[in-house]
């Protein structure tokens, strides 16, 4: 059965560099999985913002995430508090899911103030990459090497360590 992986995100891609390390992944997981990214705009804000303010941005960033979310998708939120996990454990993970037909799945990154409530409310599981930050488009190219890892791990298939 095809697994069927959408990484969605907020904001556009303006790093060449990042670009071009995504594009190799996406070239790379094109023989494992349908892979699309999907961008949804970031929401216009200025840079001291009050905790309301800031709680706006995030719900509106997370409307248009929710918007973009089939009810039968297996969601995976990238967040802080998510649970850390090995490469292994991912890969056994998203064997899991395979296995018992959830053929859709979607990691979801937030923007730079991370994700609505009624984003994380809908995710199936959290993922933590580690305790610290990063900027959410480097996390794009990370999550793709880590589901690529995976996928090559599932196989048997040789891979860096």
């Amino acid at each position: 059965m095809a697994v069927n992986i959408s990484i969605i995100t907020v904001g556009k891609l303006k790093e060449k560099y990042l670009k071009q390390g995504i594009d190799e992944y996406l070239k790379r997981l094109s023989a494992y999985a349908k892979i699309e990214i999907i961008e949804v705009p970031d929401e216009k804000a200025p840079e001291e913002l009050s905790e309301i303010e800031m709680q706006q941005v995030k719900q509106k960033e997370g409307e248009r995430i929710l918007a973009k979310i089939h009810p039968d998708t297996h969601v995976i939120a990238l967040a802080i508090d998510g649970r850390m996990k090995s490469s292994e454990e991912l890969a056994d993970n998203l064997d899991k899911l395979a296995t018992y037909g959830k053929s859709k799945i979607a990691f979801v990154i937030g923007g730079s103030l991370g994700l609505s409530d009624e984003v994380l409310n809908r995710a199936n599981d959290k993922l933590s990459f580690s305790k610290m930050t990063f900027p959410h488009q480097l996390m794009k190219l990370i999550l793709l090497e880590q589901v690529y890892r995976a996928f090559r791990i599932n196989r048997g298939e040789p891979y860096h360590k």
